[in-house]
């Protein structure tokens, strides 16, 4: 065990489904001896925070619960069977806090499917905090070079879109639509795909979001809140007005869930990343059908999946626009994220 590590450390903590979020001094937990204690100096705020405060999916959050997912840090204490992380590392703590490892989505690489899964912020207390704890095997390795603030995002916006983009089968030369484009899932998509070799369509609102979508890539802009027709926009977006090959869902409200099926081009895929609360699918079945048209979920990476995304970052490729502001704020940070006013990613500073 490494020295000096405070009895102490502050938080944001949630008593109650609802909020509000503490920000208060709990006791620094101590690691399993599966598992390092990460000192984070910043973590991303994610829109999944804010869903974990609500407690509007369908899977119940641990009480009291801090949260985030994004948490990016010093590892300073590790328990006794760790043998591949050493004190002094930079890690991330991601969404997918732990697995078992042995199950049979574990052993083919699908260890986000684990029907035991520890989820970060969810299930298990996560980055909104000083100190926070995650097992040894699934700690994102982050070369020391790569600034701790800037990858922070890249820890679950990052790896989620990257993983969106692999499994939409779509190749390079090709065209895919990436609808909330402006957010903080749309703004890494918009990088990724574009260093993948894809041409890139926006779907978001507003002049600022346009203005961010076009300097991350993208070659089109589609803005919902002013289109007579999207489904017509988006396709006259393509060279040969037959769709984009696939679309990234990874806005936070339902309706465009709706409407992908009807612009995507035949032979293409629709993949769903966001997840609006209560929200459904639909498409039009014989077009769908006929169109050979596939419909599927993402979720986050593998660990794979995660040092690739981490290595787009590293060469520069990949950079996550963000604002940082003190941990203490994260509440306001929640206020504009529901009232849809973010451009990007938040980053908090647990120093402050």
């Amino acid at each position: 065990m490494a020295q000096d590590i405070p009895e102490k450390q502050w938080a944001m903590v949630i008593e109650k489904t609802g909020g509000p979020v503490d920000y208060k001094q709990i006791p620094v937990p101590k690691p399993s001896p599966d598992e390092v204690l990460v000192n984070i100096k910043y973590s991303g705020v994610c829109h999944t925070d804010l869903h974990a405060v609500n407690g509007d999916w369908p899977i119940p959050t641990k009480l009291p619960l801090v949260g985030g997912h994004e948490g990016a840090g010093i590892v300073v204490a590790r328990g006794d069977l760790v043998k591949d992380v050493e004190i002094g590392d930079h890690a991330g703590i991601k969404w997918l806090n732990g697995s078992c490892l042995s199950c049979d989505f574990c052993q083919q690489a699908d260890e986000p499917l684990c029907p035991s899964a520890l989820l970060s912020g969810y299930t298990v207390d996560g980055t909104f905090q000083q100190y926070a704890i995650g097992k040894a095997a699934h700690v994102a390795r982050i070369p020391k070079e790569v600034p701790l603030d800037a990858v922070a995002p890249v820890l679950c916006a990052g790896i989620t879109v990257y993983k969106g983009l692999k499994e939409s089968g779509a190749r390079p030369g090709q065209t895919v639509a990436i609808v909330g484009a402006g957010g903080g899932l749309g703004s890494l998509a918009c990088q990724y795909a574009k260093a993948m070799g894809l041409r890139v369509i926006a779907i978001d609102a507003g002049e600022e979001k346009e203005k961010m979508s076009r300097e991350l890539g993208a070659e089109a802009f589609c803005d919902f809140a002013k289109s007579g027709d999207l489904v017509k926009d988006v396709k006259a977006a393509t060279a040969d007005g037959m769709g984009p090959h696939a679309v990234l869902l990874v806005a936070v409200n339902e309706k465009p869930f709706q409407q992908a099926a009807e612009y995507v081009r035949p032979r293409g895929s629709v993949i769903a990343i966001g997840l609006p609360a209560n929200a459904f699918l639909s498409a039009p079945l014989f077009e769908t059908v006929v169109g050979m048209k596939t419909i599927k979920g993402s979720y986050v990476g593998n660990r794979q999946d995660t040092a690739e995304a981490l290595e787009f970052f590293r060469r520069g490729v990949i950079k996550a626009p963000f604002k940082t502001v003190g941990m203490s704020k994260l509440q306001e940070v929640y206020d504009l994220m529901h009232e849809g006013k973010i451009a990007g990613r938040y980053v908090v500073d647990t120093s402050q």
